[in-house]
């Protein structure tokens, strides 16, 4: 059976990958990795993004501020990704979200410009990618108070989850999806692994975040999606499952999300 992975979170237009992107891609595809959601995080990426997915149709864009920059580039970029979520070339509104382990940006202004992004997302009817690190409390509420349509949550997926099975459990409450990436991999990880094995498959994507979090033999390195298939391996033996109906079964759930 040919492998076919999803690769549902990378920074391929970021300036440490772009510049040899045509590489890249071609080991992506080679290690079977037949689509990837690219994170366009300002306004450069954004652009290379769109030119990209002219080249290469399966890889896919999603934009939005990053809770890193929502105070220096949030009301410069906003506007832009509103206008691109709108025009429909983005299957995302992400990642956007909230970061209380760095100051880059207040709270506050982290909290705002979330807020602002959900409500893009549900006026474009776009699923929304979430970056969130110990933030959690003021997350959930937010997300309760403005993402919820006729007692329902919009759709949406915790990138690279590093949380709590507590916290998982909050997130699959909502009905969303949980992406699990290279930390998975990493011989301290037994939590994260744990987790990985109370995911419902219905729920569960898979990530690089290239060129960040390269799995652990490669651990050092700039990661791209190729290495997806390191990753892939260790949650297939969580879960008892082989490598191609790991990646079947993920591939569908991304497809479904970003359709």
């Amino acid at each position: 059976m040919e492998l076919s992975l999803y690769d549902s979170h990378a920074h391929l237009t970021s300036s440490d990958l772009f510049d040899q992107i045509d590489g890249v891609l071609e080991r992506s595809q080679k290690a079977g990795v037949s689509a990837i959601v690219n994170i366009c995080t300002d306004a450069v990426s954004l652009e290379r993004g769109l030119q990209l997915s002219k080249r290469y149709p399966w890889v896919h864009n999603a934009a939005a501020v990053h809770p890193h920059d929502a105070e220096k580039e949030g009301e410069n970029l906003f506007p832009i990704v509103s206008l691109h979520a709108r025009q429909g070339v983005l299957v995302a509104v992400g990642e956007t979200g909230l970061d209380y382990h760095y100051h880059h940006s207040t709270p506050d202004i982290q909290q705002s410009f979330l807020r602002k992004h959900l409500q893009l997302a549900l006026a474009c009817g776009l699923p929304v990618i979430i970056h969130c690190r110990e933030a959690f409390s003021d997350f959930f509420k937010i997300l309760d108070s403005e993402y919820v349509v006729d007692g329902k949550h919009g759709p949406g997926v915790l990138h690279c989850f590093t949380g709590t099975a507590a916290e998982a459990e909050q997130v699959l409450q909502r009905g969303w999806h949980l992406s699990l990436g290279g930390i998975v991999t990493f011989k301290k990880s037994v939590e994260m692994r744990d987790i990985a094995r109370m995911i419902p498959l219905e729920r569960l994507l898979i990530e690089t975040d290239a060129p960040f979090l390269a799995p652990q033999s490669k651990r050092g390195k700039p990661n791209e999606p190729a290495y997806l298939v390191e990753t892939a391996e260790v949650i297939a033996a969580v879960k008892g499952l082989t490598l191609a109906d790991l990646a079947k079964i993920t591939s569908q759930n991304a497809q479904k999300l970003f359709s």
